[in-house]
């Protein structure tokens, strides 16, 4: 699909460029000052085009991911099987054009819960996107944005790592209960991606 419409961007830019089959010489007839602004309003058009190109292929790797991982919510969740520190998973899904996922409500954290239960059912726990490296106690996502919602695993006093436990893990052991932990620990995780 993505091949077809580079193909039709290159036919328009070849029309745009070239003209309509006209003459060469008919552009020397066309005074400067107009002859830029069609120069001006190819480039816009261009412009444009590529940016129609871009936006498809990021629907097309969104359904992809969507695809590969699971649906709800207005977003895609993708589990990685390989195991990475909290910051390495958060840069592995930002460059997939996600984030560390962030369950909003209980509805979301049960979703994930399940999801991986699904996916990954001898695996223990996984980075979600959320921390208090900033500030002791001070939960914020990976947006830097407060969270509202915790899911902590009460029967192990969690969160209780104090300074040197800074990021959130799910806990499958604890049916998708929060814990903190080392963020150096190497883990799974879940990207989150936001569906247009």
């Amino acid at each position: 699909m993505a091949q077809s419409w580079l193909l039709l961007l290159v036919i328009c830019f070849s029309v745009l460029q070239f003209g309509y089959g006209h003459p060469s010489r008919s552009k020397k007839a066309v005074p400067a000052r107009q002859r830029a602004t069609e120069d001006e309003d190819t480039r816009t058009q261009i412009d444009k085009l590529w940016q129609e190109v871009n936006s498809l292929k990021e629907m097309q790797a969104l359904q992809t991911v969507c695809l590969r991982g699971i649906k709800a919510h207005r977003k895609c969740y993708l589990l990685s099987e390989q195991a990475k520190h909290y910051h390495e998973a958060n840069e592995d899904c930002i460059a997939q054009g996600g984030t560390l996922a962030i369950p909003r409500d209980i509805n979301q954290n049960d979703e994930l819960t399940d999801y991986v239960k699904r996916s990954s059912p001898a695996s223990k726990d996984f980075w979600i996107g959320i921390t208090d490296i900033v500030k002791e106690g001070q939960y914020v996502d990976v947006n830097s944005l407060p969270v509202t919602f915790f899911h902590w695993d009460r029967s192990k006093r969690e969160p209780t790592g104090g300074k040197r436990e800074s990021c959130v893990a799910l806990s499958m052991a604890a049916q998708g209960k929060w814990h903190d932990e080392v963020c150096r620990s190497q883990k799974k995780y879940i990207c989150e991606y936001l569906i247009p």
